[in-house]
Parts: structure tokens; sequence; C-alpha cells
């Protein structure tokens, strides 16, 4: 039997998002994000309060990046959203991270961080906090690949678990997808 819990954010697996923008004199900024999605083939949605530093670079910049956490630096990743912008001055510096500016639009990707979505501006919502980016590159460091493909298990992305907080590493693989299914077909 389930138990009811009402109204809940609770989704699993919920990527740990690290936006990165930069601000008016291009010093490197970035946050960790909970809550975003990719929303069509080519767009990544977000959302992001309006308070935060990131809101303002990303309405002043047009751009940013999505990289995602992983178990080598979780610690940065998560001092980056423990610790605001607004106040901290240069805080990817003081996490250790290392900010390169990405060669497709004005935000820096870490270089620490396997993979980055290099996202242009499509719209920005004040009501309900969503910022939309256009993708116009997908970033993989090399070590991060197995056949010329990204490769999870190599990167080790790491979840928020909005129940326990907590951040849990992705797990095994459990199966083929779009195959593992197909036996009940007959």
């Amino acid at each position: 039997m389930k138990r009811n819990f009402g109204v809940k954010n609770w989704m699993f697996p919920m990527p740990v998002l690290m936006i990165g923008t930069y601000d008016e004199d291009g010093t490197a900024n970035m946050m960790n994000a909970a809550w975003g999605g990719i929303t069509l083939e080519d767009q990544i949605t977000i959302c992001i309060d309006n308070t935060h530093k990131t809101w303002a670079n990303i309405a002043a910049q047009k751009a940013f990046t999505v990289a995602f956490g992983t178990a080598d630096t979780v610690e940065a990743c998560d001092y980056l959203g423990i610790v605001s912008g607004n106040q901290v001055a240069d805080k990817v510096t003081k996490s250790g991270l290392t900010a390169v500016k990405s060669d497709f639009v004005n935000a820096p990707v870490m270089a620490e961080l396997p993979l980055a979505l290099e996202c242009e501006l499509v719209s920005m919502n004040e009501e309900n906090c969503n910022v939309v980016g256009r993708i116009l590159n997908c970033a993989v460091e090399e070590s991060a690949l197995t056949d010329g493909k990204p490769d999870a298990a190599k990167m080790k992305p790491i979840c928020f678990d909005t129940c326990q907080h907590v951040y849990r590493l992705m797990g095994d693989t459990v199966a083929k997808a779009f195959s593992c299914g197909k036996k009940l077909r007959e």
C-alpha cells in the first residue's frame, strides 16, 4: 500500500545542475540548482530564483552553461550551492574549480566538471523563475568518453535526494534501454 504525502517535489533522480555565468565585470560565477531538465531536443529549463546573482548574470549576458556535479567534485559543488554570489565575490575560485571561457557562449565552463551544455538564453519568466536556454554545444572531457560517446560511469554524476537531503551517486546499469521490454511484446 502506498502512503500519501500530498504535494511534494520528490523526483528521482534529480541531477545536481551547476549553472555557470559571468557577472558584469567578467568574474565567473556558478550556482548549484536542483530543479531543471531537458524540455525540448535542444533546450533546457532551469528554475532559478530571481534574487540569485545567476539570474542577473543570465539576464545581462544572455548566456549560461550547465554542468553536472560529480562524486569527485561534490564538496566544491555543494559549496557553490550554499554560498551566494551576492555575498561572496569570486566564489568559483574559492571552490577550487577552474573557470574556462566557453567557445560558444559568453559563460564559463568548469574544467573539472566533465560535461557542459553551452546555452544561449531563450527566455526568462520572473513569475515562475524559469530560465530557458538553447543548447549550442555539449562539451565532454575526452577521459569521460567510451567509444566516442559520453560514459556516465566515468563521469560519476551525482543526484540530489530531496527526501533525505543527500547527494547520491548514479547507480549501475540494470538493463539496455529500448530493448529489455521487447520480450513483453510477444
